[in-house]
């Protein structure tokens, strides 16, 4: 195993370490995203495609994986830029654009791997996951509950996310609301997940969900952890199951 990897060893052996080389992520936004990226290229998958036509605002600062000098810049060029000087012979490309019904199939196509961190401004979102399913991709979705990282997976042949709401305003809220029902139902009552989203219902105003640094590692995390998996042919958990993770979730 080279030397960039070496540490890699044990957890993964070489045969895998050259197969994630050449898998193709596909990055669509580069908020969460950032933060995946950077885990997976660490890692060893060295094809990563981003788009986003955001640009970094200081808000994003908690979060995202962006320094003051990002400021006013273009998401998707500066994280570019920052995977390439981590790993210089990396494949990254970008794209400073709005994933769109124009151009949505055009960025999907060829990948093997993509990862909806879309914002719900519109329905493309489910559209994403559709051309994806048409096109035999899986896709993670990840989202930051603040102190708590959250995944859930789908593929082709199961439940799409769509089930839970066709409606795209609020579908964070509803995809929260959506996970402490189900722990409550099926293991802990998470009062503090419950607690949250009693307070962001009640605000005064309508403000993009909060957000910590700490969900967004945690997410990254499971994204290449998961990854990986797919790419071995490691059984992973997909929707209506999920990963979540977060020390006010430890029952031990």
């Amino acid at each position: 195993m080279c030397g960039r990897y070496s540490r890699n060893r044990i957890y993964v052996n070489e045969d895998e370490q050259k197969l994630i080389k050449n898998v193709r992520i596909l990055l669509g936004g580069a908020g969460i995203g950032s933060i995946i990226a950077e885990c997976a290229l660490r890692f060893g998958f060295e094809n990563i495609t981003i788009v986003d036509g955001d640009r970094v605002e200081e808000s994003n600062l908690n979060r995202q994986n962006y320094t003051c000098d990002d400021i006013g810049h273009y998401k998707a060029e500066s994280l570019a830029n920052r995977l390439l000087q981590i790993n210089p012979q990396a494949n990254i490309k970008f794209h400073n654009s709005f994933i769109n019904h124009h151009n949505l199939e055009r960025f999907i196509d060829g990948n093997d791997i993509a990862v909806n961190a879309l914002d719900f401004k519109s329905d493309i979102p489910f559209v994403f996951d559709r051309i994806c399913q048409t096109n035999n991709i899986p896709v993670l979705h990840p989202y930051n509950f603040g102190w708590a990282g959250f995944l859930t997976v789908t593929k082709p042949d199961t439940i799409q996310l769509d089930v839970l709401t066709k409606k795209t305003q609020g579908f964070e809220l509803e995809m929260a609301k959506y996970v402490a029902g189900y722990e409550t139902h099926w293991y802990t009552p998470q009062d503090w997940l419950d607690n949250v989203i009693e307070q962001y219902k009640n605000e005064n105003e309508t403000l993009p969900p909060p957000q910590l640094s700490i969900g967004s590692w945690i997410a990254a995390g499971y994204c290449v952890n998961v990854m990986h998996s797919l790419v071995v042919g490691k059984e992973v958990k997909c929707f209506p199951k999920f990963y979540l993770s977060s020390v006010l979730c430890d029952i031990n």
